[in-house]
């Protein structure tokens, strides 16, 4: 999974190169996008910035790190649903911030791209696996606070999706790391449903709250 996602990722890169074929645009996520074109909450995952490989190269080389340490301990399905889940919960976080004032806000309209979300919610998800196996995970840890601060002082660095795609990813890894030996099988299946339910929530309700005066006229 980890190798195919990071082709996925790679083909749909050079898509994004291609002259007049506007693969960015068709895919990308935006808070407003996503309430017409949901879909989005994941596609965004396989796009980056073409006019920075490094942001493309970094977010493969952490993927393929993350991924040969946890999809052989978690299994193909689960390692797959906690990609994908991170990826969703990297949209929602960004979501959840849309029209909020001040410098945490971001616009309904604000594009982003990039496979950060699901980067950082496999860096979750090993916190309670290196717990869980006995391991440190103090390098994981100096690394996600150094991320957390350049999200705050590099500009145009999508903090909402990290911190959504992160929190997502210690939610489900916790799940998986902790459960029973007996009950690992249900909780595989059980834990993901969950965590979807709760991130697919916390997006309805948001645009419930923002977007309901606007989508429904005359109410208010």
């Amino acid at each position: 999974m980890t190798f195919t996602i990071i082709g996925l990722c790679v083909v749909s890169f050079l898509l994004q190169l291609v002259p007049g074929l506007v693969w960015t645009e068709r895919w990308l996520f935006s808070p407003m996008a996503g309430a017409v074109e949901p879909w989005r909450f994941l596609t965004v995952a396989f796009l980056h910035s073409t006019g920075m490989l490094l942001h493309i190269a970094f977010n493969m080389y952490a993927l393929y790190i993350t991924g040969q340490f946890l999809e052989p301990l978690l299994g193909r399905a689960r390692f797959a649903a906690l990609c994908v889940l991170a990826a969703v919960g990297g949209s929602v976080g960004f979501l959840l911030f849309a029209g909020l004032p001040g410098p945490l806000g971001v616009s309904w309209t604000q594009g982003t791209v990039g496979a950060s979300g699901m980067v950082f919610g496999l860096f979750g998800a090993m916190l309670p696996v290196l717990r869980r196996t006995g391991r440190s995970a103090g390098q994981i840890v100096v690394l996600l606070v150094i991320n957390g601060v350049l999200g705050f002082v590099v500009p145009h660095i999508a903090w909402q999706a990290h911190l959504g795609g992160l929190v997502t990813g210690l939610a489900l890894g916790a799940a998986f790391a902790f459960a029973p030996r007996r009950s690992q099988r249900v909780i595989g299946v059980v834990a993901p449903a969950a965590v979807l339910l709760v991130v697919v929530l916390a997006a309805v309700a948001k645009y419930e709250i923002a977007l309901r005066p606007i989508l429904v006229p005359g109410q208010v």
